[in-house]
């Protein structure tokens, strides 16, 4: 199924991570969205800073709790990327930076506080090394009969092309809201940067959609970035 067809089915998938490789096979993709129904999760846009992308409030006078809205959702540390959806970023960041590892890092990290919903923390790792593109991905989530945090990791290596995986917070629409609760649902990626973005884009739900990045990297050179953001909100919004 392509990534914008499993997106269709959904109402309200929540925040979103999508990796895989382009379907000529010479780029990697990453794509995160984020949606809001809340007037506080909606008052926000994607920005970008250098490598790194972080949400920002598009009126900083509306913003009524900065906590699990405000972070970087992508940054970059050494022949990594990482993209998660919330401050755990920096978690995986600094645990890499230091000589550990993804898993380490999310190991000392829980998902987040927000009852009923206990929103998952979903996370993702992207390695271009030696031309191939490797990656690795988490959920973690709530026990559904304790308080519990069960959390799942995956690895994907040497992926072919046109080959990727999605996994996002919520299961589907409710409230309390589903949690995402299965691994890594395979897709079909597109070619590049800007028609995944627009694919993706026009999937997410109309009224719930606030930002979306992608991102492609040439895993030949491991140069030639190119960064897609839309924001429906803000100076730039689509």
């Amino acid at each position: 199924m392509k990534l914008g067809e499993y997106l269709e089915k959904f109402n309200y998938p929540g925040r979103g991570i999508a990796l895989g490789r382009s379907a000529d096979g010479k780029k990697a993709l990453m794509v995160y969205f984020i949606m809001g129904r809340s007037e506080n999760s909606r008052n926000r846009m994607f920005v970008q800073e250098e490598r790194a992308v972080r949400t920002k409030a598009v009126d900083e006078s509306k913003m009524t709790d900065p906590s699990l809205i405000i972070y970087y959702p992508v940054r970059t540390v050494g022949k990594w990327t990482v993209v998660t959806n919330g401050d755990q970023t920096d978690t995986v960041c600094q645990f890499i930076e230091n000589g550990g590892c993804f898993r380490d890092a999310l190991l000392t990290r829980t998902y987040e506080p927000d009852a009923p919903n206990y929103t998952p923390r979903i996370s993702g790792a992207v390695c271009t090394a030696n031309h191939k593109m490797s990656y690795l991905m988490s959920v973690l989530r709530k026990d559904e009969q304790s308080e519990k945090c069960r959390r799942f990791f995956y690895k994907f290596s040497d992926v072919d092309a046109g080959v990727g995986h999605i996994i996002h917070t919520y299961g589907g629409d409710g409230d309390p809201l589903p949690s995402f609760s299965r691994a890594p649902v395979e897709i079909e990626m597109g070619n590049d940067a800007e028609s995944v973005a627009d694919e993706v884009w026009q999937a997410l739900n109309a009224d719930n959609k606030v930002s979306l990045f992608v991102r492609e990297l040439d895993l030949k050179t491991n140069m030639g970035e190119k960064t897609v953001i839309l924001n429906r909100f803000g100076p730039d919004a689509e």
